[in-house]
């Protein structure tokens, strides 16, 4: 059983969503590859969600720079290895899609790491918008490039357009 439930922040409402084991999905308003909770319980009390909804304000209010939730989160190997490899980029830090493709010893895969960054069901808590093109400037996200710029700035992260 998946619980959700929807959150306020200043990048907009985001929704939500745990099992018993932890957070399965971190999703924004007009999330690209998401089409809602259907068969999903509204729970706002999953101890799981209740904790990321902690966290995240903290992280809004500049009082956390990394995050500490049990994941629950299902992909390909390869996704996951992606997504472990941004669970490593600091607060404040960016890293390229090249980057990537290297560190989880494919360098060639360059557009399949981009696709596995763009399948990120926990955005925010696994930091893909942490992720630049290789010349710097943003890139796709799937909450859509004005977020990823806040999210940035709001690390301290200026790039270009």
């Amino acid at each position: 059983m998946i619980d959700y439930t929807e959150h306020p922040t200043p990048i907009g409402k985001l929704l939500l969503a745990a099992t018993g084991q932890g957070l399965c999905g971190l999703y924004f308003e007009e999330h690209r590859y998401f089409n809602g909770p259907e068969g999903w319980r509204r729970n706002p009390e999953n101890t799981h969600l209740r904790e990321a909804m902690r966290q995240l304000d903290e992280y809004f209010m500049k009082a956390r720079n990394c995050f500490d939730i049990a994941l629950d989160i299902e992909g390909t190997p390869f996704q996951r290895a992606v997504w472990e490899a941004l669970q490593d980029l600091p607060f404040g830090g960016t890293t390229s899609y090249q980057t990537i493709a290297h560190r989880v010893c494919n360098p060639k895969a360059i557009r399949a790491v981009g696709t596995a960054i763009g399948r990120n069901p926990v955005s925010i808590i696994v930091p893909c918008h942490r992720v630049l093109g290789t010349s710097g400037r943003l890139s796709g996200y799937a909450g859509g490039l004005e977020r990823k710029r806040y999210l940035l700035a709001h690390e301290g992260i200026v790039c270009g357009a």
